[in-house]
Formats: C-alpha cells, structure tokens, sequence
C-alpha cells in the first residue's frame, strides 16, 4: 500500500500511528504527493472524519460509559447470567477501574482514531471552511481526552507516523484547543444557514464556554478555582450565541432527541447525522441502543434489560417537570412505551399490563443493586428513555437496528445553564437565578426562589441527564469523590481514568496519571 493512500484509511492505521513506531514494511510508495492529493479528495477524507465520531461519542461503552457510569445518574447492574462483562459496569460505578478496563482502552483509542482522521483531512489541501471544520473535530477530540485523562497525545499534519506522538500536558493542551477553536471560528458557517450536523461558529462557540468553565478543574481537580475573566469569557460567549437569534427553548424537551429532531429541536447547536442509508458507519445503530440498553425484553420496541437511574437521583424531579417523562405522540400511542423515566407497571399500546419472562408484572422499581439475583431481577431499577424510539425508521428501512435521531452534543440549554453558572460564580446570584428559572418555567418546573452551587448542580443534572456532562460537572463542582449511591468513599486518583496499558508500553511520551 502506497504511503499516502496508506494514510488516509482512517481506523487501523489512525490506532497504529497514534501508538506504535514500527511501520517500516507498510510505508513504501511510488506515488508522489501531488498524485497523492489527485485521488484522495478532502470531502470524502472529511466525511470519514466527521463518522469517526460515531465510536467515541455514540456507542455507549466508550465515552458516554465512562462518564455516566462513573457517576450517581447511571447503573449497569449485572442481571443473573446478563450484563456481567466482566464486571467493567460496576468497575465504573464504583470507581474500582485499573489501566486495563476494556472500556478506558476503547474510549482513548477511539478518541485518538478521530483525532487522527481529523489531523489527516489538513494534508491534501482543504480548503479554508473544510480545513476549519477539521480543526474543529480534532479540538473536540483533544478536548474530550484532557478530560478524562488530563493528558493529550498530538500529532501535527506533518509529523511522520514513525515517531510516537508528543503528549500535551494540561495547560498546553488547553491553551493550544482555545487557540484553535478562536483561529477558525471565522472560516465556519453560521447557525442555522449551516446544518447542526456540520461545525459552525456557535459549536466554537459552546466548546470555548467548556474550556473557559472547566480550566480551573482541568488545572487543578482536587481544588478547582475559577477566574473572573474566565467567568467572563463564557458569559460573553453565551451572549453571542443568543444574539444569533436561531435557538429557543422548546415547548417540549424530548423534541431534541426525537428522529427528526434536525427538524423539532429549536435547541441543539452540533449534532451527528444518522439514518439509514446515509452511512454504513452512522445508520443510527449506536443511537438505537441508547432505549436499547435500558428497556425490557418484553417492551416495544424490545430492549436488553440493562441499565437504569438511581432512585435519590430521580428524586430530584418534582411531578410537574416535564424532563421527567410521560407520553410522547408516535411512540406511547404506537407502542404504550413513555419518554424519561420509566418507573411502577409499563404497558402496551391498548394499555394491556406487561410481564417480564419470569410472568412477574413488568413493574420497574426504584430499588437496584450491582448483582441483582432473585426472581425480580428483571424489573429493578428505573428506566431511561432519552432518545425517543425510531419505529418509522426501523420499520421503512426494515432493519430494526436503524434510527434517524441525529446525536445530540451540544445544545442552547447548556449554554443557559453554563452562563447561569459563571454569573453565580462572580457574585451575580440574581442574574444566575433568573436564567435559571427561566428554563425551569420552559420544563414545567416550579420556580426556585435562591440558588447555590449544590441547586445548580442538581439543575444541570435534570437538565442534562444521560447526555455525558455528569463526571465532568461533578469534578468541576467538587462533588465527584463524595460517596453516593452504590459507590462507597473514593480515591483522588479518580479524578482522572489512567493512561491504558497499551499506550503506555508503544507512546514513551505517556506518564501514567498518579496512583494507579
């Protein structure tokens, strides 16, 4: 295989030339690059980039595992002979994981395989706007690395693959993401002229508030500081995004996850495409398994009977919230199935009761241990449904392993919640307060009459459940190591997951993070 087609293949070779040295037999080439640059066209390199999101973010046990396992909204309890793989769920939930949970290894390869094919598409001349929506995706990559490792291995556009990547340190890797994401800003379209599945100037935008709102954690996690002109820049960032006029918050909260939510929602800035036929790497199947990997057997659509919320966390939700669930129109009329929390005795579409395959009443119940046994194992634990089930999709396309909900990374609501938090931060409780408010009256929530960190933080967990901000804003908000359902005291070292095994034996450049 020639030297230039060899690296634009976007899996195997991204994994090998982020960790290995030893490529010798696989780079010869008689092709030059002006021939090179001939065949390769950058739109297609740049799809392969942007479908390179799908495994880190998508599929639930890379990213989204790790950061809603590790915290109190999600459990993967093992079920019998069910969901026991090697015990890798509870390893998180607990905080028991070591340099060698199959799950760590996934995540941080992934996330170095879309770095990698972002990095790649800046060799064969994009031009401005395509070079800018590379840079963009390499910076979420990188952005997604520092936080669950602190650590960022990085390869310039011109680097040989025959050396191990340079790693980036924290302050580094932060300082080069902003300067990134602040260089290309001008170079992409806006919202919504640019689809929220393509990068745009207020995904920049939102990604900036994250690196501002979160720098004092990534520098310093046992103690988090927070300065002023960081506060700053993410109320300034948040203004600029409503100044845009192209977000609301919607009348009805699960419109943004629904299948045709690039149509519905009125909040998400950046999202991925799915659907059938559009990829073979994005036919929904990752978005699928989102109400998958929680609802029963029994159930319509039919599920894996896995995981569940924690009942003190479902406690936070007063009756009236409507992120809290209910019926859902194309759904509980087709298939008696509801939206959010699934929680007491679940029916069918002619309001029939279910039974689990024990012939027990399907009644989820709040209580929920890591090794369930006993013949109600299959109903314990309350259910999740975040992303409302596709049956247009899985029923036109006939495979019932496909969905066109677009996967949702960054959304208005966030930004709301993000400028509330940097307005309380600098003493502006009021303004933080109204803010607040504002979107809890959106949600059909009551509301509040203070606020304090420990109610925003509670807020941002009703808002944003299951979406994968949970370990973040828990270490952010000095939470993350308090004990809390089903995961006894903690260690520091958890603050960040360790640098895998592997890395560490084929990158010299690696340290492995303290403690482990």
């Amino acid at each position: 295989m020639t030297k230039y087609i060899f690296r634009s293949t976007l899996v195997i070779a991204s994994i090998v030339g982020f960790q290995a040295c030893s490529l010798n037999e696989q780079l010869g080439s008689t092709l030059t690059k002006s021939q090179a640059d001939s065949v390769i066209k950058v739109p297609a390199l740049l799809k392969g980039a942007y479908d390179n999101l799908q495994m880190p973010y998508q599929d639930f046990s890379n990213t989204w595992g790790l950061c809603q396992m590790s915290t109190d909204e999600t459990v993967g309890p093992t079920r019998g002979g069910d969901w026991d793989d090697n015990g890798v769920w509870r390893a998180l939930h607990e905080h028991t994981w070591n340099s060698d949970h199959a799950h760590i290894q996934n995540a941080f390869t992934n996330l170095l395989t879309l770095q990698f094919s972002a990095t790649n598409v800046l060799n064969f001349k994009p031009d401005k706007n395509q070079a800018a929506q590379a840079r963009f995706l390499r910076a979420l990559s990188m952005f997604t690395v520092l936080d669950l490792w602190g650590q960022v291995p990085f390869r310039n556009p011109s680097d040989t693959l025959l050396n191990a990547p340079r790693v980036m340190k924290a302050q580094e890797a932060l300082d080069f993401i902003i300067a990134e994401l602040n260089a290309i800003q001008g170079d992409l379209g806006t919202r919504p002229a640019t689809a929220a599945y393509v990068a745009n100037q207020d995904a920049v935008r939102f990604l900036l508030m994250k690196c501002y709102l979160n720098k004092g954690a990534f520098l310093n996690r046992a103690a988090p500081t927070f300065d002023a002109a960081d506060m700053q820049k993410v109320i300034q960032l948040a203004d600029q995004i409503k100044a845009t006029g192209a977000y609301n918050l919607g009348t009805d909260y699960f419109d943004n996850f629904a299948r045709d939510n690039d149509v519905k929602s009125k909040e998400n800035i950046f999202t991925q495409q799915n659907g059938p036929g559009f990829s073979t790497v994005r036919n929904g199947n990752a978005t699928y398994a989102r109400w998958k990997f929680t609802v029963h057997y029994n159930m319509n659509p039919s599920g894996w009977n896995g995981f569940a919320t924690l009942s003190d966390f479902y406690n936070k939700f007063e009756a009236s919230d409507r992120r809290r669930g209910g019926a859902y129109t194309g759904l509980t009329d087709t298939s008696g199935m509801l939206v959010g929390f699934l929680i007491g005795q679940q029916y069918d579409a002619h309001h029939n009761p279910l039974k689990d395959r024990k012939d027990n009443p399907l009644i989820f119940t709040p209580d929920v241990q890591l090794k369930e046994s006993g013949n109600n194992l299959e109903v314990t634990g309350i259910r999740v449904i975040k992303y409302v089930p596709d049956f247009y999709t899985s029923e036109k396309s006939k495979d019932n392993n496909e969905a066109s909900n677009d996967y949702v990374f960054f959304r208005y609501a966030d930004v709301v919640l993000m400028k509330a938090e940097a307005l309380l931060r600098t003493g502006d409780a009021a303004g933080a307060l109204a803010l607040v408010n504002e979107l809890r009256t959106a949600r059909g929530a009551t509301a509040l009459g203070t606020l304090d960190l420990a109610t925003l933080l509670d807020e941002r967990g009703r808002e944003l459940y299951w979406e994968g901000w949970r370990r973040q804003d828990l270490i952010r908000f000095g939470k993350f190591l308090t004990p809390w359902q089903l995961k006894p005291n903690d260690n520091p070292r958890n603050l960040l997951f360790p640098i895998p095994t592997s890395d560490l034996a084929v990158n010299r450049n690696l340290t492995q993070n303290p403690g482990y």
